[in-house]
């Protein structure tokens, strides 16, 4: 309610200081956020029989003012924003303190145009500070009449200061949980691994999206549901064994791998194989542990098909072996003798050899010979018809290159040198 005529004639001397109390207890008791702060500048224009009052939040990296609630003469000041430079806010700001001007506030700051617009004749300002001494804002009151020096207005002064302080420090840290919360929030819905939370029943409480494309189930028809019944009868009785073993770990240290992992069901009768970890929690006196599931089926397959391939490509070689004799050249005449003697020297040297001819003489069955009897010769032979390559394209074949370098390279490439690191290369 805006104040009255008679409230604003009313001299602050004869002020009842607990009228003014019960006003700001009554006026404020059952709000919270924007509607207290908008009761609590009514009632502070109320209470000392002011032209104007309002509560700011302060912004230090750009010193400026924004109001959480602003009324004048009966009005409401809307989307009110102000640099605190030149004006008395700013003394309030850097001395720390509540600042009065009980006259003549504009023989102070005679430029200050807020002040000029209201004809301001007196200001009471105070900062309003968290716990931790930090300015979340500011608090003042202006009049056209002088507002004189009294203790008990002082003292009403900041009880209405330490009002608002603490509801800006309690929306400031519901801001910061609820932030957090959503950070929270994205990091698991982004997360490409189930994470499951666990009641102390073993019901599933909690799940993220990855959980529902894991198990092939939406969260809805999962939440509720005994984890027991998404893994092995074993799994689950190793898993109560495994919590009970996390209970008796001091806090901090309650999470492990689970050895070996588990075997998962999804819903539709569906096992697969997964890592996972586990981890135990307490909130409000009720355990709860956390699951995180990682499907390795796939994984699984494509290391069982490298190790056959793997065990492929050693029976290859060895069929190979066994058709070239280990790569040796056999024949009777001298040109032949004296080129085996040249390999024989050379293979077990780390030098680079020359091999020349003219086409089908067999100049890449010699390197062969060289590769077979050198210290290299469990490591790969890497051969490169040089001719073939356009000149363009030399030093990515042999440096490789990255997903982008030009056009058509989609993914990375190991070049030439890289792969016959520790091998042997045979140019052509």
């Amino acid at each position: 309610m805006a104040p009255s005529s008679s409230d604003s004639s009313k001299p602050l001397q004869d002020l009842e200081t607990d009228a003014a109390l019960r006003a700001i207890l009554e006026g404020t008791a059952t709000e919270t956020g924007q509607r207290f702060f908008e009761a609590l500048v009514q009632n502070l224009a109320k209470a000392l029989s002011t032209h104007g009052a309002w509560v700011t939040e302060y912004f230090p990296e750009t010193r400026r003012l924004r109001a959480l609630a602003f009324w004048m003469e009966g009005h409401w000041v809307q989307d009110y924003e102000i640099g605190i430079a030149g004006t008395p806010c700013e003394e309030v700001i850097d001395k720390v303190q509540l600042i009065h001007f009980p006259d003549n506030v504009l023989e102070i700051y005679p430029e200050e145009e807020e002040l000029k617009q209201n004809k301001a004749v007196s200001y009471m300002g105070m900062p309003l500070l968290d716990i931790d001494g930090r300015i979340l804002g500011h608090m003042a009151v202006i009049d056209r009449r002088p507002i004189p020096v009294e203790p008990h207005v002082h003292a009403i002064f900041r009880i209405f200061a330490a009002r608002a302080a603490a509801e800006l420090q309690r929306l400031r840290a519901e801001t910061e949980v609820r932030e957090r919360e959503e950070k929270v929030g994205r990091l698991l819905g982004s997360a490409m691994d189930a994470i499951l939370e666990l009641d102390e029943h073993l019901r599933i409480s909690q799940v993220n999206p990855a959980a529902e494309t894991v198990f092939q189930c939406k969260a809805d028809k999962m939440v509720g549901q005994d984890f027991r019944g998404f893994v092995t009868e074993a799994d689950a009785a190793r898993l109560i064994r495994l919590i009970g073993e996390l209970d008796t770990r001091p806090e901090g240290r309650r999470s492990l791998w689970i050895p070996g992992g588990l075997t998962a069901r999804c819903p539709g009768g569906e096992s697969f194989p997964a890592e996972a970890t586990l981890s135990r929690f307490e909130m409000h006196r009720a355990r709860f542990t956390t699951l995180i599931l990682r499907n390795i089926h796939d994984r699984m397959e494509a290391e069982q098909k490298i190790q056959s391939l793997t065990a492929e490509a050693e029976l290859l070689r060895e069929e190979l072996q066994a058709l070239h004799q280990d790569g040796a050249l056999m024949g009777e005449s001298q040109t032949l003798k004296h080129v085996l003697r040249d390999i024989n020297q050379v293979a077990g040297t780390d030098t680079t050899v020359l091999i020349m001819g003219e086409t089908g003489t067999g100049k890449e069955l010699v390197a062969r010979a060289i590769h077979a009897a050198s210290n290299r010769r469990e490591r790969p032979l890497v051969i490169v018809n040089c001719a073939a390559i356009p000149s363009t394209l030399i030093e990515s074949e042999f440096f490789g290159h990255e997903p982008g370098a030009f056009t058509g390279a989609t993914k990375k490439r190991e070049g030439r040198f890289t792969l016959a690191d520790r091998g042997n290369d045979l140019s052509r």
